[in-house]
């Protein structure tokens, strides 16, 4: 791809954002009823290609366990107030009544505490009682600690995650997970991420996950950009992941699934993830305005709570229907914020796709944001 020239000696890329894409329909239309949205990644199949995220204003045991009832599934931050706190309940009640200034501060305070490595275990096994799959997520300085106590509750999809998370990362002071060795040796799937370039992307398939994360932490309350200066625009992002798979899938004949995480906030950013090669998305914001999320009222980055670099804000947001409702409607608006997958599955339909794999082959147009 060209390149523009920045100044001497530096280009770059021109990138795009989802916003300025567009789906362009083909030549055949279809009923939705006939369309199907499931994803499946390795032996679990979904209804629905969502994965609720990994920050405790998203998902906790109750969530996790009812988008399992809705198709998806929910993703618990193994390093968050669910396994530093016996009853976060009243924590999270506490943190959504206060003033946002005040929050802030409560929120590192609460994550500064120690984690409990039995309530790993007792949290997922929570989840799993209800019938649903279950997921956790770890960052790769505690996979090696805290992944053992996950898999001994049969967690079905393990997700080692950071802003940026590498397959070659150097360290003179501590020796960095290998994650090569560390997937091989897990019986359970394991996602890894983000990233967001092709290399990256490649190098993290070639580790043995079953997915990669594409994003950067630079969500919607993420402050990466600004903090870091680090981000990608998403539909190249997953452009790039896409081409990655493809020449993975040609080395080893094996598929590894590309999920969006980052800066969707309607059912069309959704349809447009999918077609540059999303296998699934992560939604964070979209969900958690849920009258029944975690804390009512309000999100945040899951670095906001880091005591000395946050790269997140605590924000206030306001309720916007069930998550029954924002995933599969009726709809409240006509701004896409709910029944996202009902617009996911007229998307397809309009288009005249049949499931998700073969909407990714549709054509696309640069629009002005």
């Amino acid at each position: 791809m060209a390149e523009t020239e920045i100044g001497l000696g530096k280009s770059g890329r021109r990138a795009y954002r989802l916003d300025e894409i567009a789906i362009i329909p083909s030549r055949r239309t279809r009923d939705p009823e006939d369309v199907d949205i499931s994803w499946q990644i390795d032996a679990y199949r979904f209804d629905i290609p969502v994965l609720a995220a990994f920050t405790d204003s998203v998902t906790s045991p109750a969530t996790a366990v009812r988008m399992g009832e809705l198709g998806g599934v929910g993703v618990l931050d193994l390093e968050g107030v669910w396994t530093r706190c016996e009853d976060p309940a009243s924590e999270l009640a506490e943190l959504g009544a206060m003033p946002l200034d005040t929050a802030a501060s409560r929120l590192r305070e609460l994550y500064s505490r120690p984690i409990q490595p039995e309530l790993v275990a007792a949290r997922i096994s929570e989840i799993a009682s209800a019938g649903v799959r279950t997921a956790g997520r770890v960052r790769p300085q505690r996979a090696v600690e805290l992944a053992p106590h996950a898999t001994a509750a049969e967690i079905d999809l393990l997700v080692i995650s950071g802003t940026i998370v590498s397959a070659e990362h150097v360290s003179s002071s501590v020796d960095p997970l290998n994650l090569k060795t560390f997937i091989r040796r897990m019986q359970t799937p394991v996602i890894v991420g983000g990233c967001v370039s092709y290399q990256a992307a490649l190098h993290l398939m070639r580790t043995g996950a079953a997915g990669v994360l594409v994003g950067a932490g630079s969500g919607h309350v993420g402050t990466s950009r600004h903090v870091l200066g680090l981000d990608a625009p998403q539909a190249t992002a997953i452009a790039d992941a896409r081409a990655a798979r493809m020449r993975h899938l040609d080395e080893t004949g094996v598929y590894c699934h590309v999920i969006a995480d980052g800066t969707m906030s309607t059912a069309g950013d959704i349809a447009k993830a999918i077609v540059c090669g999303a296998d699934a998305v992560m939604l964070g914001l979209p969900l958690a305005v849920a009258s029944d999320s975690p804390c009512p009222g309000r999100h945040w980055d899951l670095s906001a709570g880091h005591p000395t670099l946050p790269r997140g804000r605590i924000t206030g947001v306001e309720p916007h229907g069930t998550l029954a409702e924002i995933l599969h409607g009726p709809a409240l608006d006509p701004e896409g914020a709910t029944n996202m997958m009902g617009g996911l599955r007229t998307s397809l339909a309009k288009c005249g796709y049949t499931d998700v794999k073969d909407f990714q082959r549709a054509a696309v147009a640069i629009v002005s944001p």
